[in-house]
């Protein structure tokens, strides 16, 4: 199977500042892909480069075998892209902006447009520029996957969704990404979103991977150790693949990555200590990675 999207050591700098640093990654049809990092740490450039709307400064960022910034009008047929800020005409009402949409789409399914116009109380008559901010968001999801388009980006598609709306919409992504001839890359600050959609998780920070790969590895590849030894610990232990550490007299609570099971017990002999194991969620993850 090809990838839909191939990164090959792809850097972007931006006004003299690196912004990614040799990115590399195949994505194949199937995959959902959940992008996460705090702010500054290279998202929205990353899905951007991807998109062709920017060149890199080094490497290749590709679509179905050609480079982002050279794919055709065909190809574009392919893609759905959810921008962080709308770009919706203010003038314009829902009907006018899917009437409009739909002359540039050579499919366009009907009974899903209607369907969640229905479901999301999106207001048919009123322009984009009197809606709020929600509602402007909603339409923005729902021109994007009227197409069903094969790849599917977007960036902080639920930001100023209330829980509500972001239930459905992520209800939705799941109808969506479970088609396998398709790829979803999303963006999201809510880390709890995450878990109901995504099988892989990509982690930037300072514009390179911390971690890139499956949502499950993952959560089992970092645990919480909790130890209470007999006697005071140092003020700090220097120990592999050691995340976190917060030290208090005689207990610890140490955060691994990469973690085995059987450490454990060479922890507990280590330090004299009855040893607790904690698995942890993925905003958990996250923070704990980020810190």
């Amino acid at each position: 199977m090809n990838p839909s999207i191939s990164l090959q050591h792809l850097q972007r700098s931006i006004g003299g500042t690196s912004i990614l640093n040799g990115l590399n990654a195949d994505i194949y049809p199937g995959q959902v892909i959940a992008l996460l990092g705090k702010n500054g740490a290279g998202k929205t450039t990353l899905l951007d480069t991807i998109l062709g709307f920017g060149f890199p400064s080094f490497g290749h960022a590709k679509l179905w075998g050609v480079d982002a910034t050279a794919i055709a009008g065909d190809t574009k047929q392919r893609i759905g892209f959810v921008p962080q800020q709308d770009e919706l005409l203010p003038s314009l009402t829902v009907v006018e902006h899917l009437n409009l949409f739909k002359t540039f789409r050579r499919h366009w399914n009907d009974a899903l447009v209607n369907r969640l116009l229905n479901e999301w109380l999106i207001p048919l008559s009123t322009p984009a520029g009197k809606m709020s901010v929600g509602q402007r968001q909603k339409l923005s999801i729902l021109l994007a996957i009227a197409h069903e388009p094969e790849l599917l980006i977007l960036d902080e598609p639920v930001a100023s969704l209330d829980p509500l709306a972001r239930r459905q919409f992520l209800q939705q992504l799941v109808d969506i990404a479970a088609d396998e001839n398709r790829t979803v890359i999303f963006s999201t600050h809510i880390v709890s979103d995450v878990e109901r959609v995504a099988n892989q998780v990509w982690m930037l920070r300072d514009g390179s991977f911390s971690y890139q790969g499956e949502l499950d590895a993952l959560k089992e590849s970092v645990a919480r150790v909790s130890l209470v030894a007999e006697t005071p610990f140092p003020a700090s232990v220097n120990l592999p693949h050691l995340l976190t550490q917060k030290i208090h007299g005689n207990r610890a609570q140490l955060t691994f990555k990469d973690w085995e099971p059987e450490r454990a017990e060479r922890l507990a002999q280590q330090f004299s200590a009855q040893v607790e194991v904690e698995y942890l969620s993925l905003e958990d993850i996250f923070l704990e990675m980020n810190t």
